[in-house]
Formats: C-alpha cells, sequence, structure tokens
C-alpha cells in the first residue's frame, strides 16, 4: 500500500495493472496479445506514433505484451522503486520514471521501424539508471554502496544481455538507462541540499526541458517514410477505383461514352498512380515484417 517514503511506486503498479486488465476485459488475449491490439491499446508503433501520435511515447509505458510480461516488469520495479523513492520523494521519482521513460521511447522509434513497442522496462531502466548515478557519489552510506552497486550492476547487465536474443526492445532499455543516468545527476543538488526546496523544483524543470526539448527536436527529425508510404498506398487504392470506372458504366453506354471516360478520366487516374508508385523509390521504406517487442 502506498505509504509515506514508498507511495508513488504502488500507484504505478496499480496503473500498470489496471491498464492491462481493462485490456483483457475487452478481449485482448491474457497470455500473447496481437500487435493490433497492442498499437490499439497505445503501443509506440513508428508509422502511426510519427503520425501525430505523439501521446504513444508515453501510454506504451503502460501497456505489456502478456500477463508475464507485466509480472516481470511490476516485480522490478516495486523492487526498484522500495530503494529509490525513499531518496528522492514523490515528486521527483514521479518525475524521473515518466520523463526516462519518454526518452526510452524516443530512443526505440529513432532505433526500429517495424517494431511495436510496449512496456514499462524502458521507465524502470531509467530508474535504475537514476540509481546508478547516486550510488557513483558519497550520497548513499560507503558500506551500503558497493552491495548496492553489485545487485543494480548485475541486474541491469544481466537484462541489457538477455535483450541480445531478440523480441525484446534493447534501445528503449539503454535510452531509459542512459536519460535516467543523466537525471540522477541533474536531481543531485537538491538531493544534496534538502534544506533548500526551490533546488528540487528547479532540478525537476530542468530534467523535463532537457529530456522533453531532445525528444521533441528526435521526433522532429525522424523520417516518416513509412507514414508517406501507408497513405500513397491508400491514394493508390482510391485512385484505382476512379480509374476502373469505365468498367462499370451500364452495358448500354454508347461507345463513344465510353472512350470519353477511358481517355479523359481512366487514362489520367492511371498516370497519377505511375507518379506516385515512381515516388515511392525515393522512399527509405524498411523490410516488410512486423515485429512485437516487450521493454
Amino acid at each position: 500500500m502506498p505509504v509515506r517514503g514508498y507511495f508513488i511506486t504502488p500507484i504505478l503498479i496499480y496503473l500498470n495493472i489496471l491498464m492491462f486488465m481493462a485490456m483483457v476485459v475487452n478481449g485482448v488475449h491474457v497470455l500473447n496479445p496481437d500487435g493490433e491490439a497492442l498499437v490499439r491499446w497505445g503501443a509506440n508503433f513508428k508509422s502511426a506514433t510519427l503520425d501525430g501520435q505523439w501521446w504513444r511515447l508515453l501510454t506504451n509505458c503502460f501497456i505489456h505484451i502478456g500477463i508475464l510480461h507485466l509480472l516481470l516488469n511490476m516485480y522490478a520495479l516495486m523492487y526498484i522503486g522500495s530503494l529509490l523513492e525513499p531518496y528522492l520523494g514523490k515528486s521527483r521519482f514521479l518525475a524521473a520514471y515518466l520523463l526516462t521513460g519518454i526518452a526510452a521511447s524516443i530512443t526505440s522509434l529513432w532505433w526500429h521501424d517495424l517494431t511495436i513497442s510496449a512496456g514499462a522496462s524502458g521507465a524502470i531502466f531509467g530508474m535504475y539508471g537514476v540509481f546508478l548515478a547516486m550510488l557513483t557519489t558519497d550520497l548513499i552510506e560507503k558500506e551500503a554502496r558497493k552491495s548496492l552497486l553489485t545487485s543494480i550492476g548485475i541486474f541491469v547487465g544481466y537484462n541489457l544481455l538477455y535483450g541480445l536474443k531478440g523480441g525484446i526492445d534493447n534501445a528503449a532499455h539503454i535510452g531509459g538507462l542512459v536519460s535516467g543516468f543523466i537525471a540522477g545527476y541533474i536531481l543531485l543538488p537538491g538531493l544534496r541540499n534538502t534544506e533548500e526546496p526551490d533546488l528540487k523544483w528547479k532540478a525537476i524543470g530542468l530534467l523535463s526541458l532537457v529530456i522533453l526539448a531532445s525528444s521533441f527536436i528526435v521526433y522532429k527529425n525522424l523520417d516518416n517514410d513509412l507514414v508517406i508510404y501507408e497513405k500513397g498506398i491508400q491514394e493508390f487504392t482510391d485512385t484505382e477505383t476512379f480509374a476502373l470506372s469505365v468498367f462499370k458504366l451500364p452495358e448500354d453506354t454508347p461507345k463513344k461514352e465510353k472512350l470519353f471516360v477511358l481517355r479523359d478520366e481512366g487514362l489520367n487516374y492511371w498516370n497519377q498512380n505511375l507518379a506516385l508508385v515512381k515516388s515511392f523509390d525515393k522512399l527509405k521504406l524498411p523490410p516488410p515484417a512486423v515485429k512485437e517487442t516487450d521493454c
């Protein structure tokens, strides 16, 4: 239960569980959700996220690919939360969690083209990154630092190596870890000088500015060729319908009228489609395979 010093972590765990329950109640498979369902519920998918659906950078952190994925992530969150939240407090912990989750999502978006990414572990790795940064300072007692650094290092190293086997979004893990490490140092002055509350809010503001601004820059500069291609295919289909309309004319339509429709409408539409297909040559398109990965 949420208590003093351990308030935000249980709430985040409950939110993840409630989201998963809502998905299952609405027909999403409890063990192996399909990609369409994950995208519908807010997973991070490049063609959708770059098509104005930027909110997926955050919502995907609360979507899980099956109950096992959920339980493993919630256990990791419970563990790091019990260690870190007492040091950071509610505001810093929540800000770091959400912001490193966004950084993890934007890293995944930058790295992958056709991967459906979902899961809390990008944000969780962010919290491990924050804790690793703290463990490199004298903020935590020297006696505890060595054992904590060993256990956290083993967890991070094992999970990054395990992620190399495929099917796991290591890009999100690395993005979360690196942004969390940076976040730890940004938050450090306020943690050292607890008698100056303004430092806490200045650090949270600076962290928000750094991560949100850099994420915005990356988001705006990522190529959206896949989005352009998908819209082009839809345009091709619509234009093809118009081009073939000549074959849907009544049988008793005069030949002269049929030729007019074929020449002035059908051929015009086909020429538009030929130009559209030729424009696809300039696009950088990924291999036509969609993968689902958990993070």
